[in-house]
């Protein structure tokens, strides 16, 4: 029983079927038209229309329209172009962030991620709560509610994101279906929400009359006016999410016939009618939305605790269209917000399984989803709780996360256009990356709290990473060790002698002296019998920071000494796995010789943590200790 449990509780770490969202999928079995997949990631995109109008107003008051024409010509003309490049670079679904991996090697590029991955976890999980949070206003205030749900925001909230994370524990293998047919009708009730309220402006031009006037009032000058609307559009930052899940959502549209893994032509077409296509929807109902809720509801609705707080198109729904009317639009919105949470669910389960793992930065155990799933359920639980389930308080937070991957993107796309030469799209992207500098600074500034809850999320992931990096460094490293046809010719040539003798050389300057005089010093200090072969073994230096790798051995002929060599950034790791594979290509336990390296045990040791180098020989032995118990079947490690 405990076995069966442990089976299901750590299924997924290779999901064959494809049941559960994550990079861990071997195949994709079926994918869907661009437009099916646009409704995935318009679950948390098109979803905000469910807040963001009343947030725009609450921060921007009756400028709310002039700013939100300045965050859709910042969608159109930044955002837009910068993911259309990431969706043609990185197709794979790792989006910007595997962009600026690519650009930045080594251990910057590792914390670079990392950070970038503490404001990916802020930006999904405050869309996970926030949406929760204000899938229960709109219950809450629906006039057919139980009287119960007034003052228990924060026990709803726990429980849709209770019921998200059943929903995952079981699997998600529906999703798109869903997505499609809860999008169709909120954009449809949309429609419906905005044709009318339009028609009330028109009706009612003493509205519109009350609302310039006001304006006049505070800003008379119109520059002044288009200032303020500068200054104030980051706090709508709200309406830019929905691109990074756009291009990590990728693998699941269908190319053309003629597509080739490394040149998915059909798939970035999809993806950039999928991104360009809900850029263009969402900017239209972002200014209509914006310019009805501020004309026709008064700004005291919008404070909070006010009856339009959080629900702007929900109130004008119930106040001209009915509460029958409402109430079905409400339930619509309590329902893509839910969704919307299950789409930020989805990217947190191909996000941190894409990376932290890879770098040896997190347990093994965080390949696979329901682990993750708890984990991050209980997170939401405490965000939640923190803020009481406050729309509004949320927003800044969740803005921040939005803001910082596409601030990133934009870096990525201009460090990308400067590498290849492309001085007009390298200028034009440096503006607008100093556009969403500027924006994403702003934010923080006036809103820290996105900061703070990102931080902790950094610091959390980092100490985790330390831990889990040293936990881990002595674990076989190597996803697949391959060997080359020559070094097979080698190892089966020794084989047939009963023993296979392994030197540990580390490459010089490859001279013949260098081999002649290892040779001779490891067959008189170990004692190696003048007529047994030897095969030097040496590990040709890469990016240490990289923790696990696909190796491959290649045999090659060097002054006449039989050499394998191979290419990894971990020597003392990669040596044992190559030793393990010679044992198995051969069925011969091969016996390994090193020499004691000089300097002391403790700075060897961090050495070995950071570079991947230090005391070789014994660190090579732990590992063979730990990767195979048997003694008999244990690569035997001689140091002289």
């Amino acid at each position: 029983m405990a076995g069966r449990m442990a089976n299901w509780f750590l299924g997924g770490l290779s999901d064959q079927v494809g049941q559960h969202q994550g990079p861990h999928i071997e195949v994709v079995h079926k994918t869907h038209s661009w437009w099916r997949v646009m409704c995935l990631t318009g679950v948390d995109y098109f979803s905000t229309l469910g807040y963001q109008p009343a947030i725009a107003a609450l921060a921007a008051g009756l400028i709310s329209p002039f700013a939100t024409i300045v965050l859709v010509a910042l969608t159109l003309l930044g955002a837009l172009p910068i993911y259309l490049r990431v969706s043609r670079e990185s197709f794979k679904g790792s989006g910007s962030i595997a962009m600026l991996e690519r650009l930045l090697p080594w251990w910057a590029g590792k914390l670079f991620v990392l950070v970038l991955l503490g404001f990916a976890a802020t930006d999904f999980m405050i869309t996970i709560t926030l949406s929760a949070a204000d899938a229960s206003a709109h219950a809450i205030e629906n006039p057919f509610a139980p009287s119960w749900f007034h003052g228990n925001e924060v026990l709803l909230t726990l429980f849709l994101i209770a019921l998200l994370g059943g929903v995952f524990l079981r699997g998600f293998k529906e999703a798109i279906g869903i997505a499609v047919v809860l999008v169709a009708v909120y954009l449809s009730l949309n429609v419906v929400v905005m044709v009318v309220s339009v028609a009330q402006v028109i009706i009612h031009p003493v509205d519109v009359g009350n609302w310039w006037t006001a304006l006049s009032t505070q800003h008379g000058n119109p520059f002044l006016v288009v200032g303020i609307a500068l200054v104030v559009f980051p706090k709508l930052a709200l309406g830019l999410s929905g691109f990074e899940t756009g291009v990590a959502v990728m693998p699941q549209i269908t190319g053309d016939p003629s597509d080739t893994v490394e040149k998915p032509t059909g798939r970035i077409r999809g993806a950039g009618r999928l991104l360009t296509t809900s850029a263009l929807i969402m900017s239209g109902f972002l200014i209509v939305s914006s310019l009805v809720t501020t004309i026709l509801i008064p700004q005291k609705d919008f404070q909070p605790g006010g009856p339009a707080n959080g629900r702007a198109l929900a109130f004008l729904a119930h106040e001209y269209l009915g509460s029958a009317f409402g109430t079905v639009y409400d339930v619509s919105t309590i329902c893509i917000l839910w969704f919307a949470g299950a789409s930020a669910m989805a990217g947190l389960l191909n996000l941190v399984p894409r990376y932290l793992p890879r770098y040896g930065m997190a347990p093994n155990w965080a390949r696979a989803v329901r682990p993750l799933v708890l984990v991050f359920t209980a997170i939401a639980f405490l965000i939640t709780v923190v803020f009481q389930a406050n729309v509004d308080a949320q927003g800044g937070a969740y803005a921040t996360g939005v803001l910082v991957l596409i601030t990133s993107a934009s870096v990525a796309v201009m460090l990308s256009t400067i590498r290849k030469r492309q001085r007009k799209r390298s200028i034009a992207f440096g503006v607008v990356s100093i556009v969403f500098v500027y924006t994403t600074i702003a934010n923080m500034i006036e809103r820290p709290d996105g900061l703070r809850i990102a931080t902790l999320f950094i610091v959390g992931i980092l100490v985790v990473s330390i831990v889990s990096r040293v936990q881990r460094s002595l674990q076989l490293r190597a996803s697949s060790v391959t060997l080359d046809e020559p070094a097979v010719a080698y190892l089966r040539a020794d084989a047939a002698h009963g023993a296979i003798r392994i030197i540990a050389n580390e490459p010089d300057d490859g001279s013949a002296q260098e081999y002649n005089s290892k040779n001779k010093d490891e067959r008189h200090h170990s004692h190696i019998p003048e007529k047994d072969k030897v095969i030097f073994l040496e590990v040709h230096k890469s990016d240490s920071s990289d923790f696990e790798e696909d190796l491959v051995v290649r045999g090659v002929d060097k002054h006449g000494y039989r050499v394998l060599e191979v290419r990894s950034g971990n020597i003392p790791n990669t040596i044992a796995a190559v030793l393990l594979r010679i044992r198995d290509e051969t069925d011969v336990v091969p016996t390994i010789y090193f020499e004691w390296s000089e300097g002391s045990p403790i700075s060897n040791l961090f050495k070995y943590l950071i570079t991947g180098v230090g005391d070789v020989a014994p660190v090579t032995r732990e590992v063979l200790r730990e990767s195979e118990p048997n003694m008999k079947r244990r690569p035997s490690v001689h140091v002289s």
